[in-house]
């Protein structure tokens, strides 16, 4: 019986996590960190309300056997490319590191497809360093997940994926395009506990195609 820990409770792929994490025999507790108080259903779950700038100060939360990190934002729901920056590299690192020195076992990322820390894309470069900078950690496993576009509904509104979510089922429909097709949050979620159940190399890293069971 394992305790975890969801970064990122309340997002696309977190709210799903959760959700499955609760009919899972195997977890006795997750561990919703989160910025506002959320109420859940099963008593599984304890909600653990966290102020993401002081998080030395939670250091005693992020102890259990997985930590699956969810975090993330955007350019535009943050304010700036700098306040991205912020959230979705320095909030996780931090994290990840705690979880790592309080002797968590594996770690769990969603990250990107084309995550690359030289990459010229600023949201891509984010992603590429945080996989980079975690890979370092003493984690025994540590999983990193690149989908494509994520689709599912989310609480606030995303024109970008709107219309690329409506546009990109058909196009992939072409053999090229076929592995980048979108996933859903669920079933983002959905492998990611079934990684968490399997035996895996020190480091393993699932690209578009290989994230669909």
């Amino acid at each position: 019986m394992r305790t975890v820990i969801v970064l990122g409770a309340t997002g696309l792929v977190g709210k799903n996590l959760v959700n499955r994490l609760v009919l899972d025999k195997d977890v006795k507790k997750v561990i919703a960190v989160t910025r506002r108080p959320i109420e859940y259903q099963s008593n599984k779950v304890t909600n653990q309300v966290v102020n993401f700038d002081e998080l030395d100060k939670y250091a005693d939360i992020f102890a259990g056997d997985v930590l699956f990190s969810c975090l993330g934002t955007t350019a535009k729901q943050a304010g700036s490319v700098q306040k991205q920056r912020k959230v979705d590299v320095e909030y996780q690192y931090q994290a990840a590191k705690i979880a790592a020195d309080n002797g968590v076992n594996h770690y769990i990322l969603v990250s990107s497809s084309g995550a690359n820390a030289k990459s010229v894309s600023a949201y891509l470069k984010m992603k590429g360093e945080l996989e980079d900078a975690v890979a370092l950690l003493p984690f025994a496993r540590i999983s990193i997940l690149q989908p494509s576009l994520l689709i599912g509904e989310r609480d606030n509104f995303r024109l970008g994926e709107t219309l690329a979510s409506c546009l990109l089922p058909a196009l992939c429909k072409l053999p090229f395009f076929k592995r980048y097709r979108p996933i859903t949050g669920d079933e983002v979620a959905k492998k990611m506990i079934s990684i968490s159940h399997s035996a895996t190399t020190a480091k393993q890293v699932y690209r578009l195609d290989e994230l669909f069971s």
